[in-house]
């Protein structure tokens, strides 16, 4: 067990690496992989942080950003997609979590 969130990060892109493919579609933009965002959300998780939280981290971490290999910091509501997605797909690391910017349905 670390204590230290590039230590989570490299081994959430390491994991993410061999288990999801860079992009959910031929037509992705290409701005950020999905082992990028897969490394972000364990992230917050490690952090117990929320979307905007995460992204100000970011901000004032260029440590993060370049053991990412990130050139630029995604919007919150990236992720928010990304956690989306990823449920979708039925991954199991997300499986118990419903993200909080989901849509809301009319009960």
């Amino acid at each position: 067990m670390t204590k230290s969130p590039r230590a989570v990060v490299q081994e959430a892109l390491r994991v993410a690496r061999g288990a999801i493919p860079a992009y959910s579609s031929k037509f992705s933009r290409k701005d950020f992989t999905q082992h990028q965002l897969f490394a972000l959300l364990a992230l917050k998780t490690f952090l117990k942080t929320d979307y905007r939280g995460l992204i100000q981290i970011l901000v004032d971490f260029r440590e993060l950003r370049d053991d990412l290999g990130l050139d630029k910091v995604p919007h919150y509501s990236t992720l928010c997609k990304a956690v989306q997605r990823l449920l979708k797909k039925g991954s199991p690391f997300f499986s118990s979590f419903k993200p909080p910017c989901a849509p809301r349905t009319a009960a």
